[in-house]
């Protein structure tokens, strides 16, 4: 085998401006017009996705608990599985030119001044199918509109009377390993009882510690997506299974890369062949693996990703922050019971949480320490108030038990945080016997004409820093309509 290096040598007797010039001639120019046209899409994608979102609408609604709560984690499921109907997709003027996106949910739990309420923030045009999905999990739940709570605290770092820190937590491993979920929480004391640990309760206990002045907030940022992410798993049993895994998808970027590099080592395999070292040998892969053959933490991992392929996934990230007045501030208590009610999800086998130390979370060392901080802590309150999926980390794929386990009502049994938002009483239809009678006038007897339209008042819910979890003004005129004429009855 000849080679001919003649092109090599005359670059070698050229300057570094003709070596410059005679590269971008003979193509070089390609891969730079490929990166360029590259970022510019990245760019106008970017413009016109903020544009369109400057467009929607998006509401909060706070629901309450029911009381005696003993609905299954497994109707939450359900729960989450409604809400993939809100998946959509876009054609190409959609994408590039009106700059529509995928829109989707935050679910948080927040305490403000020790009072805990549950939220979930949706686009104004999904609020029919989350009245849906809550409704019919939790038929005695109520949902009202309410203000964003957010808006009280300043999003400009260092502030006169507030500090704050927070981070992302994000899985240790791949997307395809789970975290433990609630089956694993089930404590069976007698053969005929099991008995469900609740992970929520270390953190409402957490929360109902919080003083006057103090606050902690949590959101579970989450996008409906396809099935495409099944491959992730796939892919990693294959991995575990010792068999061949497909090709990852490049981006024009990484796609000239690989171009690059492959043909530099073709190049230099070439070389060490024709300078006698010999052709580098490539190891040959073994026989695939069977479910026998594999070691037990194997074989978990294996059933553990097939179980969460199986199911409904979004592209999903956890915030939180706690912010409290300067004066009173417990970093300490905050941070570590917080990370300690994520400890409880860990499976060494398969996954675990960690907070984001490196990227997002409120902390620095070296350099410029207090500037960096506050670069920090500004970056990570305006993304919260955003609910912007897209600042910090990349979301993750969780499988809808994977959210049922972040994100449910406790049971009452096994929580007994006092101050959790409730349901004022049990609603129950009234019994088929009741007899009525049917000159009975729409106005009660005993009720004065002019009181009766305005029995039902606004309520407001204000603690500590005030109007932050303010109930929206709502007509209610479902009580005043009467029967139509025509209802049959015996």
């Amino acid at each position: 085998m000849l080679l001919d290096f003649s092109f090599i040598t005359s670059l070698a007797n050229m300057s570094p401006e003709q070596i410059l010039f005679a590269v971008l001639y003979y193509g070089g120019w390609i891969p730079l017009a490929i990166v360029f046209l590259w970022g510019m899409k990245e760019f106008w994608k970017d413009y016109i996705n903020g544009q369109w979102l400057s467009e929607q609408k998006f509401i909060f609604l706070a629901i309450d608990i029911p009381r005696g709560n003993e609905v299954s984690l497994r109707s939450v499921e359900n729960m989450f599985t409604y809400f993939a109907g809100a998946h959509g997709s876009h054609n190409l003027i959609d994408t590039y030119w009106i700059g529509a996106i995928q829109l989707g949910f935050s679910f948080e739990i927040v305490s403000i001044d020790g009072y805990t309420q549950f939220l979930i923030r949706t686009p104004a045009s999904f609020r029919n199918l989350v009245e849906s999905a809550v409704y019919s999990t939790y038929p005695d739940a109520e949902i009202t509109e309410i203000n964003d709570y957010t808006e009280n605290i300043h999003s400009k770092f260092p502030d006169s009377d507030y500090d704050i820190w927070g981070t992302e937590f994000m899985p240790v491993k791949s997307d395809a390993y789970p975290f433990k979920t609630y089956p694993q929480f089930y404590d069976q004391t007698s053969r005929a009882e099991m008995v469900f640990k609740d992970p929520l309760a270390s953190l409402l206990d957490l929360y109902s510690s919080m003083r006057p002045g103090e606050q902690m907030w949590m959101q579970i940022l989450l996008t409906p997506t396809d099935y495409t992410w099944n491959i992730i798993g796939e892919d990693e049993v294959k991995k575990i299974m010792k068999e061949k895994t497909s090709a990852p998808k490049e981006n024009p970027l990484e796609f000239v890369l690989s171009i690059f590099i492959t043909a530099i080592t073709e190049i230099f395999g070439a070389l060490t062949e024709a300078l006698g070292f010999g052709a580098a040998s490539s190891e040959e892969a073994g026989d695939p693996l069977t479910m026998i053959q594999l070691k037990h933490r194997e074989k978990k991992q294996v059933e553990a990703i097939q179980e969460k392929m199986s199911k409904n996934g979004f592209k999903s990230k956890i915030r939180m922050i706690y912010v409290a007045k300067k004066d009173i501030i417990n970093k300490a208590k905050a941070v570590n019971g917080f990370v300690g009610y994520m400890k409880q999800f860990v499976d060494s086998d398969l996954n675990s949480f960690k907070p984001d130390m490196d990227k997002t979370a409120t902390s620095t060392a070296y350099f410029f320490k207090d500037y960096r901080l506050n670069e920090r802590k500004n970056k990570l309150m305006r993304a919260y108030k955003a609910r912007d999926s897209f600042v910090g980390r990349t979301p993750k794929i969780f499988s809808t038990e994977e959210l049922a386990t972040l994100w449910h009502f406790p049971f009452e049994a096994t929580v007994r945080a006092p101050l959790i938002q409730k349901v004022s009483g049990k609603r129950s239809e009234p019994p088929m016997s009741l007899p009525f009678d049917m000159d009975t006038p729409s106005t009660p007897r005993n009720i004065p004409e002019e009181a009766s339209s305005n029995i039902f008042q606004n309520e407001v819910v204000s603690h500590g820093t005030g109007n932050a979890l303010q109930k929206k003004k709502e007509d209610t005129d479902k009580n005043t309509n009467e029967a139509p004429s025509n209802l049959p009855f015996i």
